[in-house]
C-alpha cells in the first residue's frame, strides 16, 4: 500500500469543495496550478491572490530533506520544541558520497568516512516520526517520484530539484532548512504567490529529441532568470504524450530557469506510472478526480486570458540541445553545435561523458542510453570518452541489472557509480586531468556553473538528453552530430548511429531491490539524537541574537561580488559538504569562489581597517571579532543556484547585516530572510556602480521598516564624500517580525 495513503485519501476527498470554493471566490475558471494552491490555502482569501505581489501561507501536505541539507534544517527543528513532526517527512542521504572509482567502492568509502552523519540522521529521524533512506538508497527527487509524489499534491523539499515531483502532477517547491522547519512544526509556510506561464506543447517527440530537450530549449527562451516569481503549467497533447518521468525531467530543470516550481496536469502516463509502482490505489484515487487534476476546459480554450505568459513548442519539430557552457541556458540545437565550436573556441574533444542524476536517470533514461550503446557495440564502435553512469534510484539500479543494460554498459565501457547525486553536485574525485586543464565534459545533469561538477573553473561542461550524451562518448566530440554524421569504426568502415529507442516502464516491472528504508520509530521520545560534542561536522546551534532596534551605522563593506553570484560561489559544495551540519566549520567558505568587484580576484577582499587583503571568510571574523557587522553588494539574480540555506546561515553566523544587490533569486532572497538578514536591493541598479572598496555604509530607517517601503544607504566614500541610494525590500509583516526577533527560527520557539 502507498505510504501515508489515508492523508491522500483525506486530501482528495476535500479537493474538489476547495476548488470549487475557489473558482467561486474567482468567479472564473482555474489552471491547474491555481486548483493546487487554493487547495492548499492556510486559509480560504476573500479575493484573487494577485501572483508577484500578495502573498499567502499555505500548508503542504508533505516534506523531503537530502543529507547535506537535512542537517542544518533539523539542527533547526530541534529547537521548535515539538515531539513529531506535524506532516510526512522523509530525509535522503543521496549528497555525501563521491564518485572516485565505482559504486561499491565509493558507498563503502562513504558509509566510513559519513558514518556520525548518518548516525545523527538516523537517531533524529527516528526520534521525531521521520523516514529515513540510507545511503545507495537513491537521489532524494527519484526517490520521491517512486513513492511519495501524488497527483494535486503539494510538497515542498530542501533541495532546489525538488519541482522534479512536478512529473506526477504536484506543485512540489524547493526551500531552505527555515522553511522546511516551519512546515514541520505545524506552522504555516509563506510564498510570494507566482505568476503562471503556460507552455503548450504540440506534436510528439521523435528521433533523437527527448523530454530533456524540451527544456533545454525553454531554459534558452526564457533565460536562467525569465521563470523567476512563476509556475510554469504546461499542457496540450505533447505534454499527454510525454512519459511521467520524461515530465519530470522537464520539471526537475525548471529549477534553472528560476521557476517557483513546474507542473504538468494529471493524465494516463502518470496513471501507468503510479500503478507499476506500487501506487494503483492512489492512481484510482486520481482518476476518480481527473477533472479536477487538469485546468478547467476554459482555460484550454483561450490559455491567453489565464497565463501571464504563453510558450508554445511544437515537439515534432524540436531538435536535440546541448547547454552551455558555464550557464544552463545557453541553448545550442545539435545542427548549431558545430559552427559554435568553432566561433567559440570551444575545446572539441570530451574528456568525460556522464549520464544518470536525478534529471535524467529513469528507466527511459537509461533504456534509451543502452539502445545508442548497443548498436555502438553491434557496429565496432567503441566509447572514446570516458563513460559514467548513475542509476538515480536502487530501484531503478536492480532493475536494470535484472534487464541487461548495466551489462551493456559494462561491455561499452562504462563505470557505474553510487545511486546518488555525485558528479553532478561535485562530489566528484576526478583524476583524469590536473586543475586548471581546460577541458571539455557533457552531462545530463542540470547544472553546469563554473567548477560545478569537478572544481576546476577551465571545465566546460555542456548539458545534453543521456542518449545525446552517449552519442557524443562514443564520437568524443563535441560538434558531432548522431542525425548527420558518420563514425569510423575499428574495422575502417564508417557507419552511422540510428536514433534511440527505449521502453518508459520496465516490461517486467520494476525491482525493488534493497531499498535501504528505515522506517520513524513509533514512540521517539526515548531516542536519543547522536551529536559528539568535539566533532568537526556537527555542532548544535544558539539562536542568533535580535536586532537591537537601532539603524547599521558605518559598517565596512566586506564585498562587491562582480558578475554572476550563486550559491556555490557563496557557499561552495563539493568537498564542503562533509561540513554542512557545523555552521562554524563551513563557514570558512564563505564567498569563497565570488568575483572581487575592484580586483578580479575570487575569494580575497580588502579589510578596510588594516589594508590586508585576506580570504573573506578572515575578513569577516576580523570585522565580527572588532563587534563590527559588515555589508555585502553584489549584482542581477544573487543567489541563483541550489537551495542551501548555507549560504545564507554563513553571512549571519559572520556578523553580516545585509545583502544589497541589483535583483534576487527567490529561494536565495526567502533563505536570508529566515536568517535575519536584510535582502535589499538598488531602487535604481545603476546605483550598484556607486560602491567603492573602502566605504562606510548607513542603512537608515530600519526603525519605520514596513512592507512597500525603502530604506536609505549613505555610502561614504574615503576621499570626504557621500551619496545617499533609495534601497527597495519585499518583506511583509510576518518577515519584518523574523528580522526582528533574529530570525524566523527565534519566532517559532517563541510561539511553540
Amino acid at each position: 500500500m502507498t505510504a501515508n495513503i489515508e492523508m491522500i485519501k483525506n486530501i482528495y476527498a476535500g479537493y474538489k469543495g476547495k476548488v470549487a470554493n475557489a473558482r467561486k471566490v474567482l468567479g472564473r475558471p482555474l489552471t491547474y496550478t491555481e486548483k493546487i494552491l487554493y487547495a492548499h490555502l492556510w486559509e480560504l482569501p476573500k479575493g484573487q491572490l494577485i501572483g508577484g505581489k500578495d502573498y499567502a501561507e499555505l500548508a503542504p501536505d508533505r516534506v523531503a530533506m537530502q543529507d547535506a541539507t537535512a542537517q542544518m534544517a533539523l539542527l533547526q527543528f530541534m529547537s521548535a520544541g515539538r515531539k513529531t513532526t506535524a506532516v510526512p517527512s522523509t530525509v535522503h542521504c543521496d549528497h555525501l558520497i563521491q564518485a572516485q572509482v565505482g559504486a561499491k567502492e565509493d558507498l563503502f568509502r562513504a558509509t566510513s568516512e559519513n558514518k556520525e552523519v548518518y548516525d545523527f540522521l538516523e537517531s533524529i529521524s527516528k526520534k521525531y516520526g521521520i523516514g529515513f533512506w540510507k545511503p545507495g538508497a537513491g537521489i532524494i527527487h527519484q526517490v520521491v517520484l517512486e513513492n511519495y509524489a501524488f497527483p494535486g499534491g503539494m510538497m515542498i523539499g530542501t533541495d532546489s530539484h525538488t519541482p522534479n515531483a512536478g512529473g506526477l502532477g504536484m506543485v512540489a517547491i524547493g526551500v531552505g532548512g527555515a522553511d522546511a522547519v516551519d512546515v514541520m512544526a505545524g506552522m504555516p509556510w509563506e510564498l510570494k504567490w507566482p505568476k503562471l506561464i503556460g507552455v503548450k506543447l504540440t506534436g510528439k517527440l521523435n528521433g533523437w529529441a527527448s523530454a530533456k530537450d524540451v527544456i533545454l530549449k525553454l531554459a534558452g527562451i526564457l533565460t536562467v532568470k525569465g521563470g523567476t516569481g512563476a509556475i510554469v503549467e504546461y499542457f496540450g497533447e505533447g505534454a499527454a504524450s510525454i512519459s511521467a518521468t520524461g515530465k519530470g525531467t522537464i520539471c526537475n530543470m525548471g529549477a534553472e530557469i528560476g521557476a517557483t516550481t513546474s507542473v504538468f496536469p494529471f493524465d494516463e502516463k502518470m496513471a501507468a506510472y503510479l500503478r507499476i509502482t506500487s501506487r494503483a490505489d492512489v492512481s484510482a484515487l486520481a482518476e476518480g478526480l481527473s477533472d479536477e487534476l487538469i485546468a478547467d476546459k476554459e482555460v484550454y480554450i483561450n490559455p491567453e486570458k489565464f497565463y501571464d505568459q504563453i510558450i508554445e513548442i511544437n515537439l515534432s519539430q524540436l531538435e536535440p540541445h546541448i547547454n552551455g557552457p558555464f550557464t544552463p541556458d545557453k541553448a545550442w540545437p545539435i545542427s548549431k553545435m558545430k559552427q559554435a565550436v568553432k566561433e567559440n573556441g570551444y575545446t572539441d574533444e570530451i574528456k568525460v561523458a556522464l549520464i544518470g542524476s536525478c534529471t535524467n536517470s529513469s528507466y527511459e533514461d537509461i533504456d534509451r542510453s543502452a539502445s545508442v550503446a548497443r548498436q555502438a557495440i553491434e557496429k565496432g564502435l567503441k566509447t572514446k570518452a570516458q563513460f559514467t553512469i548513475t542509476p538515480g534510484s536502487e530501484q531503478v539500479r536492480a532493475t536494470i541489472e535484472r534487464d541487461g543494460q548495466l551489462e551493456t554498459f559494462g561491455k561499452f565501457g562504462g563505470v557505474i557509480l553510487a545511486n546518488a547525486c555525485g558528479p553532478c553536485i561535485g562530489m566528484w574525485k576526478r583524476m583524469d586531468i590536473k586543475t586548471g586543464e581546460k577541458n571539455t565534459i557533457v552531462t545530463s545533469f542540470n547544472r553546469n556553473f563554473a567548477k560545478r561538477n569537478d572544481g576546476n573553473p577551465e571545465t566546460l561542461a555542456f548539458v545534453a538528453s543521456p542518449e545525446l550524451t552517449t552519442a557524443l562518448a562514443i564520437a568524443g566530440s563535441l560538434s558531432f552530430n548522431p542525425i548527420t554524421d558518420e563514425l569510423v569504426n575499428e574495422r575502417g568502415e564508417k557507419v552511422k548511429l540510428d536514433p534511440p529507442s527505449g521502453e518508459e516502464l520496465p516490461e517486467n516491472g520494476f525491482d525493488r531491490g534493497n531499498i535501504g528504508f528505515v522506517p520513524p520509530a513509533e514512540e521517539g521520545s526515548s531516542v536519543e539524537v547522536i551529536v559528539n560534542p568535539e566533532s568537526e561536522r556537527l555542532q548544535l546551534l544558539k539562536p542568533f541574537e535580535p536586532w537591537d532596534g537601532k539603524d547599521y551605522l558605518d559598517l565596512p563593506l566586506l564585498l562587491k561580488a562582480k558578475g554572476k553570484c550563486t550559491t556555490d560561489h557563496i557557499s561552495m559544495a563539493g568537498p564542503w559538504l562533509r561540513y554542512r551540519g557545523h555552521l562554524d566549520n563551513i563557514s570558512n567558505n564563505m564567498f569563497i569562489g565570488a568575483i572581487n568587484y575592484f580586483t578580479g580576484d575570487a575569494g580575497k577582499v580588502k579589510n578596510t581597517y588594516t589594508g590586508e587583503y585576506k580570504s573573506i571568510p578572515e575578513v569577516a571574523r576580523e570585522y565580527k571579532a572588532k563587534g563590527s557587522g559588515w555589508i555585502v553588494v553584489g549584482d542581477e539574480n544573487y543567489g541563483e543556484g541550489s537551495s542551501r540555506e548555507h549560504a545564507a546561515m554563513e553571512p549571519r553566523f559572520l556578523g553580516g547585516k545585509a545583502i544589497i544587490v541589483k535583483s534576487f533569486a527567490r529561494i536565495h532572497e526567502t533563505n536570508l530572510k529566515k536568517q535575519g538578514m536584510l535582502p535589499l536591493t538598488f531602487a535604481n541598479p545603476a546605483d550598484y556602480d556607486k560602491i567603492q572598496e573602502d566605504d562606510k555604509l548607513s542603512i537608515i530607517g530600519l526603525s519605520e521598516l514596513k512592507p512597500e517601503t525603502q530604506l536609505t544607504l549613505i555610502t561614504k566614500h574615503k576621499n570626504g564624500t557621500e551619496d545617499k541610494v533609495k534601497l527597495n525590500h519585499t518583506m511583509n509583516d510576518a518577515q519584518i517580525k523574523w528580522f526582528k526577533a533574529g530570525s524566523a527560527l527565534n519566532l517559532i520557539a517563541q510561539v511553540q
